[in-house]
């Protein structure tokens, strides 16, 4: 964990006992939401989203409330860094007044990591340029739910390499025997630095982290499909054909039929006809709706794990 406040910055700063025990209850809290003691009870959380957002946003500000807190929320130009004010007074402000901040910026990763520091407070990163690590957890949460367990799982993500492809890579490199291969265009892909310290983690447990860039060296057999749109939040690509470059990429039914036995995901929102089809979105093999949902209820793993400031703890442990 983050040694400058009890938060979550990014995946690869947790331990594989702290990201197992906050997927496994996300888990927990998706079967029953009020299978908690409110351990939000008397704290006040800042909720700041700087860009758009519909379920990260919603998840956090419902979970607050389900877990007995008062949210504060703050929009893109709600706060006197729009006039100036630089990010370590508001850092110190935020801690001496609530007890935790959810932030989505419109900057880097270290933005965040520099109002934590300054005012001593937990900050949990619900998205930055460089990772989504409470996607990650959402997302390796639906895929417990589904299978059963993690182990030798096997993951194909198509797309971009962005932010929530980061905390894939991280997430998945926790997990003993389990792989991912991202296929992205060329000049789409992944941090390096990113790709080669998970698969260094994963190659420490048996599993495997790549990245190609051609649809021919796509794996044979995969659990899941994944994928997110092509466009993402907050980022304009400079090249004005890059759709063409995308277009290998797209996953309709017959692309699917690769892999007859795979789950199809996807972070949302999508746009239907880029990156998925509609057929394959809202088809049987999708368990996207349910990924989802459990935006919530890992929100409220990662919400009550920065409350008490512990190693999660499931309710079977």
């Amino acid at each position: 964990m983050s040694t400058e406040a009890r938060g979550l910055l990014t995946l690869s700063e947790l331990t594989r006992e702290e990201l197992q025990g906050l997927v496994a209850r996300s888990g927990e809290l998706f079967r029953d939401r009020t299978a908690h003691d409110r351990p939000l009870h008397d704290k006040v959380i800042g909720v700041l989203f700087a860009k758009t957002s519909t379920r990260t946003r919603t998840a956090f500000t419902s979970g607050i409330v389900r877990l007995g807190g008062f949210p504060v929320t703050y929009g893109p130009n709600d706060l006197q860094t729009a006039t100036g004010e630089s990010l370590k007074d508001t850092g110190r402000i935020f801690g001496s007044m609530l007890d935790a901040l959810v932030a989505r910026t419109s900057g880097p990763l270290d933005d965040l990591r520099e109002m934590a520091g300054a005012g001593r407070l937990p900050v949990i990163n619900a998205m930055a340029a460089e990772e989504h690590p409470t996607q990650g957890v959402c997302d390796l949460a639906t895929m417990l739910m589904e299978f059963g367990s993690l182990e030798d799982i096997s993951v194909l993500y198509l797309g971009e390499g962005n932010n929530t492809a980061s905390a894939l890579a991280h997430g998945i490199s926790h997990i003993p025997r389990c792989h991912i291969t991202f296929a992205t265009p060329s000049g789409y892909g992944l941090d390096p630095q990113v790709l080669e310290d998970a698969a260094k983690r994963a190659a420490e447990s048996g599993g495997t982290v790549r990245e190609v860039h051609d649809t021919d060296d796509l794996p044979g057999h995969v659990n899941v499909v994944y994928t997110t749109r092509w466009q993402t939040t907050g980022t304009v690509k400079t090249d004005l054909d890059w759709r063409e470059r995308f277009r290998p990429f797209h996953i309709d039914e017959q692309f699917l039929r690769r892999w007859p036995d795979a789950k199809f995901m996807h972070d949302l929102p999508a746009h239907r006809g880029e990156e998925v089809s509609g057929a394959v979105l809202d088809g049987p093999r999708s368990i996207a709706w349910k990924q989802a949902e459990m935006k919530l209820t890992s929100a409220m793993a990662v919400l009550e794990w920065v409350a008490s400031g512990n190693t999660p703890q499931t309710q079977r442990s």
